[in-house]
């Protein structure tokens, strides 16, 4: 870039932007209660990408990559998940991106 020159808003694509990973394990009620659904259907409403499955000790584990302020979002949406769970416990680990594209449940 020359001196004076600029980049408008609108010439930075999404990908371009810094990414960040947030790897979450939720406690409490999280199974049986369309908690892996309901966070997929948010995760790709708010363009995250990553991975949400059930623990066999109870728990609901996630991964959630994209920009801060979405992954910072979905941390918070955690805390509560679908309208059946009871989230007693949320834990969060920040982790270097790998690149993950789209969002799934894994079994």
């Amino acid at each position: 870039m020359m001196e004076g020159d600029s980049i408008t808003e609108s010439a930075i694509k999404p990908s371009d932007m810094a990414r960040t990973r947030a790897h979450v394990f939720v406690s409490g009620r999280v199974q049986g209660v369309y908690y892996r659904a309901t966070t997929r259907e948010r995760a790709q409403d708010q363009g995250v990408d990553g991975w949400v499955r059930n623990l066999d000790d109870g728990r609901v584990e996630a991964v959630f990559e994209g920009p801060e302020a979405d992954v910072e979002a979905m941390v918070e949406f955690c805390h509560e998940g679908s309208e059946r769970a009871n989230v007693t416990d949320v834990e969060v680990e920040y982790e270097d991106p790998e690149a993950i594209d789209g969002f799934e449940v894994r079994w």
